[in-house]
């Protein structure tokens, strides 16, 4: 049975279907020898030659899904030119390949869910499901009364405004406070940037959930697999925004 490729990409667990759809289009498939540069073009799984770059892929792989606790100092990309570490190397034992679902910057650290399930990283990834994220910031200087209500009524950006869902002030040191931050969306280092135009650099953030799955005391650099509960709650949290 014929289906989209960049579908048939995300369930083999080669990437996401956001990143599968950019290798389409990007050239980097094929499908019995011929290059495949259309979203709209379909194929059959089960019957033609399909390749990324080269590799012949099949999506008979066992899915995995692990929650990474990942320090900083570590990208989420798959192939960095800078040749920084990346995510995976701490991976040890895991043979298939997965792939990160999301992104935490290389200066961020915390709860990373890596998975080689296209449609469960969609499902996740995708701001319509709303899928919520929890993190602890820590800023320079205090925090007034002023700049939380700012901060909970929506902190205004180049591409729109910032709002939380939640705002709490944790504690405050001489230097320095600690915030935690709750909302469902994923713009590239908008935590950062809304701390920065209040005028309170971030020192350290941490995420420490996704959802209700929390990272609890996982050690940084420490992965463990997802049990089956967790596994059903994430999904049954991202298919309320399908009704």
């Amino acid at each position: 049975m014929k289906e989209r490729i960049q579908k048939i990409i995300a369930r083999a667990g080669i990437a996401s279907r956001r990143a599968a759809e950019k290798m389409v289009l990007d050239g980097r498939v094929t499908v019995g020898g011929m290059r495949i540069a259309e979203l709209g073009a379909k194929a059959d799984p089960e019957q033609d030659d399909i390749r990324v770059d080269g590799r012949l892929i099949s999506i008979t792989t066992s899915k995995v899904y692990l929650l990474l606790n990942k320090p900083r100092g570590y990208v989420t990309t798959l192939d960095d030119p800078e040749h920084r570490p990346i995510v995976t190397h701490l991976l040890h034992g895991i043979q298939e390949r997965v792939f990160p679902v999301g992104r935490l910057d290389y200066d961020s650290e915390g709860l990373l869910l890596m998975t080689n399930d296209g449609e469960f990283a969609q499902r996740l990834q995708h701001p319509r499901y709303q899928v919520t994220k929890t993190y602890r910031v820590k800023v320079e200087g205090h925090l007034s009364n002023r700049d939380m209500r700012t901060l909970s009524e929506g902190v205004s950006l180049e591409d729109g405004l910032f709002k939380p869902l939640q705002a709490l002030l944790e504690r405050k040191s001489a230097k320095s406070c600690w915030v935690t931050l709750t909302l469902a969306e994923g713009r590239n280092r908008v935590i950062r940037r809304a701390f920065a135009v209040l005028g309170h650099p971030v020192v350290r953030l941490i995420r420490v959930a996704v959802s209700d799955i929390a990272l609890d005391d996982l050690k940084p650099g420490a992965y463990r697999h997802l049990t089956r509960k967790e596994i059903s709650r994430l999904l049954i949290v991202s298919k309320r925004a399908d009704f």
